[in-house]
């Protein structure tokens, strides 16, 4: 979801990027994986296992992806003498903190895919060479699962309420205005960690009422608690991450939750 709108958005600024997935290259293999990576300026890393349930019983798969194999491009691009830019996640934290989430606040993550994740931070630090995490959170797209879809399906299906948790608060972030703020921060000779999000932030529930206002206006939205559904996976309750020191290295401010769901329903023309 991610990787392709990058690619997108990098040919659009006359930025050549060189797109691999799987099971063309695959991160967590390491005897293989030098070979297979091309060369550039750039290494960019949009893979990750982002099953966040499953990873509950899978933590093999889990690590092997979201840590050994972070470590593995690492080492590669440190050889290589090239930075390495990483994706990571606000499940690194533990939702408890009620104000906006700055890089300085201590990570807890509550689930194995959060830990995972902050696994993969700590094996890029412990690599060393030129290295920038990302942390970020919510991602909906044009391409892959994810929430504004799986509402959108569910409201061309059924009249039936849907029920969304309510007590869940992040930044949705759509994943072209992210991968611009990705482009303008790669020419700014970044390093170290950031956090890149959408502006503002909202409930689940919140996010839910608004696709329904622009797709099914007066559908039924009925607010229930994350408790309610008993997913095998611990979510931050309140997780938004603060934009000011990306905001300050690119001079840039990030839209809003609200703006990037407008501009995606325009793209994604689902009014027809």
């Amino acid at each position: 979801m991610l990787g392709r709108d990058l690619t997108d958005v990098a040919a659009a600024a006359g930025i050549e990027t060189i797109p691999v997935d799987v099971p063309e290259i695959d991160i967590s293999r390491q005897r293989t994986l030098a070979d297979q990576l091309p060369t550039g300026d750039w290494l960019i890393n949009c893979a990750a296992y982002t099953r966040v349930d499953d990873a509950q019983k899978e933590r093999e798969a889990a690590y092997a992806v979201n840590a050994e194999g972070v470590r593995n491009l690492g080492e590669i691009a440190h050889a290589r003498g090239v930075p390495i830019l990483h994706l990571s996640t606000d499940y690194v934290f533990d939702g408890y903190v009620k104000e906006e989430l700055t890089e300085q606040h201590r990570a807890n993550p509550l689930s194995i895919y959060g830990a995972s994740k902050l696994a993969g931070e700590k094996a890029l630090r412990a690599v060393g060479g030129d290295f920038v995490i990302v942390r970020t959170q919510s991602l909906f797209g044009k391409h892959g699962a994810n929430f504004v879809k799986a509402i959108v399906r569910k409201l061309k299906e059924s009249d039936a309420p849907l029920r969304v948790v309510a007590d869940q608060v992040s930044a949705p972030t759509y994943t072209r205005h992210l991968a611009d703020a990705l482009v303008r921060l790669v020419q700014t000779r970044p390093t170290g960690l950031f956090h890149i999000t959408a502006g503002g932030s909202c409930s689940w529930y919140e996010f839910a009422q608004q696709i329904v206002a622009e797709i099914k206006p007066g559908h039924d939205v009925q607010p229930i608690t994350a408790a309610e559904l008993a997913r095998p996976a611990k979510r931050p309750a309140h997780a938004v991450l603060s934009n000011a020191k990306f905001r300050q290295q690119t001079r840039h401010a990030m839209p809003t939750w609200r703006e990037g769901l407008e501009t995606y329903f325009h793209e994604e023309d689902y009014f027809t």
